[in-house]
């Protein structure tokens, strides 16, 4: 049974630091990618970033990038989002995601809600002062 489990959100001033924690189960990261998505109330959910454990590639949104940073470790079964630099404007639940096609990486994965089957429960952010 595959399972996403978010963790780390939490209140952060603007300018701070947080890592996003993505536990997942059921299926092999080395063959999956995992995708970051953001949802606030009234708008969109988001892609946020894409990995591809196997090979270490990954994607970011325009909004994030040079900001946020994506990791997996296989062994752990995990993967993060760190963040960097955070804005009000990254306020929003977060969410981890994977889809059902082995072996395609993020290039082709991209970072639209439609490819991803499965999601964990999400993880509030907020960036206030």
């Amino acid at each position: 049974q595959v399972q996403l489990v978010e963790s780390g959100g939490r209140l952060v001033q603007p300018g701070g630091s947080l890592t996003l924690s993505c536990a997942t189960s059921g299926f092999d990261l080395d063959f999956y990618a995992i995708g970051w998505f953001r949802q606030v109330p009234g708008k969109e959910r988001e892609g946020v970033s894409c990995i591809s454990v196997r090979d270490s590639t990954n994607m970011y949104a325009d909004s994030v990038k040079g900001r946020f940073s994506v990791s997996g470790d296989n062994a752990q079964k995990r993967v993060y989002l760190q963040m960097n630099s955070l804005k009000p404007e990254d306020t929003a639940v977060y969410y981890c995601a994977t889809n059902t096609y082995p072996g395609l990486g993020c290039s082709i994965i991209g970072l639209g809600t439609a490819r991803y089957t499965y999601w964990g429960q999400g993880t509030q952010v907020t960036v206030s002062s």
